[in-house]
């Protein structure tokens, strides 16, 4: 089979590998339909973090079909349609039992990678993989895009939401204007957020935040962008913040943004080894996040919510490649062409 393959900074290539088989009792083999970059992916790509040359892609969401199971497995069966979330939570854990299953305490291998390519197998399929009624010809590609984000992105940008505690009325402040920024701006909406201060620079992202509910928005970054923020919440800050980046800069914006007893939600993935939190003690600023719980929100509410047209998170996917065009889809993201690449791996 095809799989993308990490040759090195800026260079994925298109290799043929071994299918992958069931392995231990409760492996399920998917056949894939999308995959797609991420925001993370690109760290390797642009050579900002140490990956072995020749590797397996860091590709770690994907929708398709379910080809075979393994014996434990009775959740799903072959020929259905499913959203691979990039998290294997068991569902009866207490980190699970929380609503926490990015933290799933029941096995260490908790996370996919290697999705990239036209069969997966996924890891603990009992309970994390989350069935789509029909088949995929049953929906347009746009349907098609905003259940693909139901793997990570819009899940994490919920997640950032839920752990900084939005609510009904709130003023919020959304670091970053990538895929999951923008899904945590649907996301504060869909919690009832009245004023949504997105922080894009880039016109296309601008406009897709005013969409998805932005009400203002702030290019300045540093201290000219933390005192326009402040002006645009009476001087007081903003109820939540969320962290949808993990670079230095942006995790000290979100904490000099908040109102006292404000909630930082955090889901971008720290950038740096060290990062000063001090700075939240005096104004008692609560910064919390981490892993998504794909499969919990998933199930509880996302689902349904792009399946009744109420959400609409597709739109963060801005131009489909094949999995031939793999290092063009890597490439178009680190140069801002575009926001998020969809990969076409079958029907």
């Amino acid at each position: 089979m095809k799989s993308a393959i990490f040759e090195k900074a800026g260079q994925m290539t298109i290799k043929d590998v071994e299918k992958p088989t069931i392995q231990v009792s409760d492996d399920v083999i998917i056949r894939v339909v999308r995959a797609c970059v991420c925001g993370s992916d690109l760290w390797a790509y642009r050579g900002l973090n140490d990956k072995e040359a020749n590797s397996t892609n860091n590709g770690h969401e994907a929708i398709g079909i379910v080809e075979e199971v393994g014996s434990d497995i009775t959740t799903v069966k072959p020929g259905d349609f499913v959203i691979a979330p990039f998290t294997h939570g068991c569902g009866h854990c207490p980190a699970c039992l929380a609503g926490f299953d990015g933290d799933c305490q029941s096995h260490s291998d908790n996370f996919s990678d290697g999705n990239q390519a036209e069969y997966i197998r996924f890891q603990h399929g009992q309970w994390a993989l989350v069935k789509i009624p029909g088949q995929p010809s049953d929906y347009s590609e746009g349907m098609l895009k905003s259940l693909f984000t139901l793997a990570d992105v819009m899940a994490t940008g919920f997640h950032a939401a839920r752990v900084a505690n939005v609510k009904t009325g709130d003023t919020v402040i959304v670091m970053g204007d990538g895929a999951v920024g923008l899904c945590g701006i649907i996301s504060a909406k869909l919690l009832g957020a009245k004023k949504i201060i997105s922080t894009s620079r880039h016109e296309d992202r601008q406009k897709l935040a005013v969409a998805f509910g932005a009400t203002d928005n702030v290019v300045d970054r540093g201290e000219d962008g933390v005192k326009k923020m402040l002006a645009l919440t009476n001087g007081t800050g903003a109820d939540a913040v969320l962290e949808c980046v993990g670079t230095e800069l942006s995790v000290q914006t979100a904490l000099q943004v908040g109102r006292p007893g404000s909630v930082v939600g955090r889901v971008g993935l720290p950038q740096d080894a060290k990062q000063d939190v001090a700075a939240s003690f005096q104004s008692n600023i609560i910064l919390a996040g981490g892993p998504a719980s794909v499969t919990t929100y998933d199930k509880q509410l996302l689902l349904k919510s792009v399946l009744d047209g109420k959400i609409n998170p597709g739109l963060v996917f801005t131009k489909n490649f094949t999995l031939d065009q793999i290092n063009d889809a890597y490439q178009e993201m680190v140069d801002r062409k575009v926001i998020k690449s969809m990969v076409v791996v079958s029907e």
